[in-house]
């Protein structure tokens, strides 16, 4: 792959993308049953999503494992967004909740243009996945918080920057404090290209990085090797379970396991196994320690 972003080196990217990866931490590791039901999933909704969806049960199990998974992961892909300035020429991204607690100062002695003409020569940035993830407290917070940095630098802006914004702009932002509308023309809401845009000075510039992106993240991960892949046995633990029923259609089968995860106690559920089906489960090595546990748990009850 021929690199042509002039804003950052290759090095540099391809860095950034693996600390990014490495950021998932524990959401790249294997999900068994055990992990699968920690929080106890709901088995009516996965029978719904199973049902309406038109899935098979593999397909099912697998998207209830990428949900879980992606619950925490808008977390770690603001971290991209964030900290991919700190290699960009005169940015700065602070410590997390040094100096003031912005995401982003941006300092050009040259001096930055804003849309009216206006010159500043810093820029302290809060920065946002998307555009409506603040409520109105939220909001005005920032807001206040960003009329107090005017206050005490008569030389800067203050950005509000969303990577995901209703559409590319650079504007006044406007919003309510204590029920009032309140605005600054040196307070900003700006999309995420116009950013890198005032920061490159190329007006693609986050164009260029989403380009580039796709490689380098599959670059990262087939250099990592098998320890980015994770291998969850989900699905086959409750195959297995379902397999020792004494139901004969494997539907319904498969789906007394699904109910079992959490509804063991319940009556009627643990008895459709009968006592012979549940020494088999025991004795299988492919069910795992919780399954096993769950079993033992609801017949001392």
């Amino acid at each position: 792959m021929t690199w042509n972003l002039s804003f950052i080196s290759e090095q540099d990217f391809t860095d950034h993308v693996r600390a990014t990866i490495k950021k998932y931490g524990d959401k790249l590791e294997s999900f068994d049953l055990k992990r699968f039901n920690k929080n106890i999933v709901d088995p009516v909704k996965l029978i719904f999503d199973k049902t309406v969806y038109r899935a098979s049960w593999e397909e099912t199990i697998s998207n209830e494992i990428f949900r879980q998974r992606d619950k925490s992961n808008n977390n770690d892909i603001g971290y991209f967004h964030q900290r991919i300035f700190q290699y960009m020429e005169y940015c700065h991204v602070p410590p997390n909740g040094e100096e003031g607690g912005w995401d982003v100062i941006f300092q050009n002695p040259n001096g930055i243009t804003l849309p009216d003409n206006s010159v500043v020569h810093t820029v302290y940035v809060e920065m946002k996945n998307k555009h409506n993830t603040m409520n109105s407290s939220a909001a005005g917070k920032t807001f206040i918080k960003m009329q107090n940095q005017l206050l005490k630098d008569d030389d800067c802006a203050c950005f509000l920057v969303e990577a995901i914004a209703k559409k590319s702009q650079n504007i006044k932002w406007e919003t309510s404090v204590d029920g009032q509308k309140v605005g600054h023309k040196l307070i900003r809401r700006v999309s995420m290209d116009k950013f890198y845009e005032i920061v490159t000075g190329q007006s693609d510039a986050f164009f260029q990085v989403c380009m580039v992106l796709p490689t380098v993240i599959k670059n990262v991960v087939e250099s990592e090797g098998a320890s980015l892949v994770p291998h969850d046995t989900v699905y086959e633990e409750l195959k297995s379970i379902a397999d020792e029923s004494t139901i004969s259609n494997d539907d319904i089968a498969f789906a007394l396991a699904i109910y079992l995860l959490g509804f063991s106690s319940y009556e009627g559920f643990y008895s459709m196994l009968g006592p012979d089906t549940i020494r088999n489960i025991r004795m299988n090595n492919r069910i795992s320690a919780y399954v096993q546990q769950l079993l033992q748990s609801t017949e001392d009850t």
